[in-house]
C-alpha cells in the first residue's frame, strides 16, 4: 500500500510515438524572420527575449542541496507507487524510498543514481533488475505559473532516460496537463527536448521542441520554463527552444491555469529510453539547485 500523500494515477508521457520537433510560434517567428515575404525593406523578426526571471519576480521556493545525506523530507516525496505492478511505458526501473544509494545529497549537488540491482527484498518489488529514485513535490509544494529553473548534469548511457518535468495535482492524465521542461535518453545524449501534453495533444501528439547541446552529459546547464496564463516557454541556459501559447480553446488545449508539482527522476529502457547498456551502469543525474520564482505580491 503506498503511504505517500500522492499517488499517481495514469501519469507520464514518456512515449515512444514523440515527435521531437514540432512547429511553435517562436519556432515561426524564427523561421519567418529568415525568409521573409519577398520584399527588400522586409524587416527580420527579432530574436527571442532571453530566458530569465522577468523584472518583478522573485523567489519563492528552492532547493540548493547544502546539507548532506537523503533528500530533506520536508521538500521531496518518493514516489513508489507502480514498483509492484511496474511503470508506464514498459519502463524496467524499481524506484526506491529513502536509499542513499538511488538519492542522496553530496558535495552540494542531489545525486540521483540508476543500478543494475534486483532490490528482491523490497516488499513492492516487481521484478526489476535495475534500481532508481523518483522525486516529487507533491503535497509539499505546488504552483500555478512562474519561472522554473533547475541546473542539472545529465546521464550518459544507452537506455537511460532522465527527467524534470511537472503534473497536475489534480485530474488524470492527460487532463490535467503535463509539462517536460527537459527530456533526454542515452542512445542520443546531446538532444534534448520539451513538450506539453494535454487532451488535445498528449503522447504521440504531444507539442514541443528540440535542441543540441552537445555536453549535456558533461556539464551542467540551467533547464528553464517561463509559465504565464499566456504561454508556456522552455528554455536551456537563457536561449528558448519552444512555446506553447494559450489559444483560448479551453481546457482540452490549455489546463493549466491550476498547481502543478516537479519531478526528478531517471528511468530507465522503456518504450522511449530503449535497449539498455547494463556496462553503462550506473548512472547519475547531478542537480545543483531547484529554484521557482514567482511574481511578487
Amino acid at each position: 500500500m503506498n503511504a505517500l500523500p500522492y499517488e499517481p494515477t495514469m501519469t507520464t508521457a514518456h512515449h515512444p510515438l514523440f515527435q521531437r520537433w514540432r512547429w511553435t510560434p517562436l519556432l515561426a517567428a524564427v523561421a519567418l524572420g529568415a525568409c521573409g515575404s519577398g520584399g527588400a525593406d522586409q524587416a527580420p523578426a527579432p530574436p527571442p527575449k532571453p530566458l530569465a526571471p522577468p523584472p518583478g519576480y522573485s523567489l519563492v521556493w528552492a532547493d540548493e542541496f547544502t546539507k548532506a545525506g537523503l533528500p530533506d523530507p520536508a521538500k521531496w516525496v518518493y514516489d513508489v507507487g507502480m514498483n509492484k505492478q511496474g511503470w508506464h511505458n514498459k519502463e524496467l526501473q524499481y524506484y526506491s524510498r529513502e536509499r542513499p544509494e538511488n538519492a542522496a545529497v553530496q558535495d552540494g549537488k542531489l545525486v540521483i543514481t540508476a543500478r543494475l540491482e534486483s532490490l528482491s527484498t523490497q516488499p513492492d518489488w516487481g521484478g526489476q533488475r535495475y534500481s532508481s529514485a523518483r522525486l516529487i513535490t507533491a503535497g509539499k509544494a505546488e504552483w500555478t505559473y512562474g519561472f522554473f529553473e533547475i541546473r542539472a548534469k545529465l546521464p550518459c548511457g544507452k537506455g537511460s532516460w532522465p527527467a524534470i518535468w511537472m503534473l497536475a495535482s489534480q485530474g488524470e492524465w492527460p487532463a490535467g496537463g503535463e509539462l517536460d521542461i527537459m527530456e533526454q535518453v542515452g542512445s542520443n545524449p546531446s538532444k534534448v527536448f520539451s513538450t506539453v501534453h494535454t487532451t488535445a495533444g498528449s503522447g504521440g501528439n504531444g507539442k514541443g521542441g528540440e535542441t543540441q547541446v552537445p555536453d549535456a552529459c558533461g556539464a551542467f546547464h540551467n533547464y528553464q520554463m517561463h509559465w504565464t496564463a499566456e504561454q508556456i516557454t522552455f528554455g536551456i541556459d537563457g536561449k528558448p527552444h519552444a512555446v506553447y501559447a494559450n489559444a483560448k480553446t479551453g481546457k482540452a488545449a490549455w489546463p493549466f491555469d491550476a498547481p502543478q508539482f516537479l519531478i526528478l527522476n531517471i528511468a530507465i529502457g522503456g518504450d522511449l529510453g530503449g535497449p539498455v547498456d547494463d556496462a553503462a551502469l550506473p548512472i547519475r543525474m547531478e542537480v545543483e539547485h531547484v529554484r521557482v520564482y514567482q511574481p511578487a505580491k
